[in-house]
């Protein structure tokens, strides 16, 4: 499949090289997943949001924490519990005596980043909270629309072996996170550097802002003007089409699923330096982005072998 090059100018030379320092910087804070850095670099340039889901103490907070110090933007922390009100997280309206009117205080949801820490143990009204700001950056309470700073961006975590008394997040919520991704275990080098090395809440403290939120906007209006080819968008909805009709497969992608994944390769590739999207860019987000969307028919069967099964069942013309 050959890519056509975009004729659209480039980013800016200093808008490229401070994203390219702000990855760097991310990637010094959260040692030996630079693949899961650039992930989670993807969903903030796509508009979208991302899950983490992995064991505890495998660094899904600092990876949060570091991203909302590199790009200089505010930062909320809201750990969930069976006991989270929707008011805790959105906000709530206060009547005031003196004036005889009703204040909006904002609650942590009105930030740049929010972390969503151990979404899946808040019952589903708290969880469900969530859904109109995450899909249209907004909050309505008592009739009132608010609208969210931009950006929005929203990291969740949650922990997929420990379940008890939890509350799985249903499809129309999985659906709107972008990618879904898990850190792992780091390597043995990365691991004694981690051991040796200073505190990453006192390396995240002093951490410079390289990018603004103004940069932000101006990264994700150039992934819109990265260029995908007709060949290249054949080839996503092959994979749409596949995962319909692949064995094992209950519930396929949907329109909106091949929407986010060209999106996503569109900001793959510009964080790679260029303004045309490769076959190589889809596969390498394609689990990332189709796994949490299918329904297998088994339920002990793996989603992401899943996505894997599809995308090589799949040639590249």
């Amino acid at each position: 499949m050959s890519a056509i090059p975009s004729n659209r100018p480039m980013l800016s030379e200093g808008l490229a090289d401070a994203l390219t320092r702000a990855q760097a910087q991310v990637n010094s804070l959260v040692l030996g997943k630079s693949h899961e850095v650039r992930l989670a670099f993807v969903a903030l340039l796509s508009d979208g949001h991302l899950l983490i889901e992995d064991l505890p103490g495998l660094g899904k907070t600092t990876l949060a924490h570091a991203l909302a110090a590199t790009l200089g933007l505010g930062f909320q922390r809201v750990q969930f519990t069976s006991d989270l009100l929707p008011a805790d997280v959105l906000g709530v309206s206060v009547y005031d005596a003196q004036t005889r009117a009703f204040t909006f205080h904002p609650g942590p949801v009105f930030t740049n980043v929010l972390l969503a820490d151990e979404i899946n143990r808040a019952p589903p009204r708290t969880q469900s909270a969530l859904l109109e700001a995450m899909a249209e950056h907004q909050v309505t309470l008592d009739g009132v629309t608010h609208a969210l700073p931009a950006p929005f961006f929203v990291i969740a975590t949650q922990n997929p072996v420990d379940l008890s008394g939890t509350y799985p997040l249903p499809d129309s919520q999985l659906d709107r996170f972008l990618l879904r991704l898990a850190l792992g275990y780091p390597s043995p080098e990365s691991e004694r550097e981690l051991l040796a090395g200073s505190d990453r809440r006192t390396m995240i403290a002093q951490a410079m802002p390289l990018l603004s939120s103004d940069d932000v906007l101006a990264l994700r209006s150039a992934v819109s003007d990265v260029h995908a080819s007709d060949a290249l968008i054949d080839y996503v909805q092959a994979l749409l089409t596949r995962s319909r009709q692949h064995p094992g497969v209950r519930v396929g992608l949907s329109p909106r699923a091949g929407i986010a994944l060209l999106r996503a390769a569109r900001a793959y590739a510009l964080l790679l330096g260029r303004h045309h999207v490769l076959p190589d860019d889809v596969q390498a987000l394609f689990a990332a982005v189709a796994a949490h969307r299918l329904v297998p028919e088994a339920e002990a069967a793996s989603a992401g072998a899943l996505a894997k099964a599809i995308l090589h069942a799949v040639p590249v013309d």
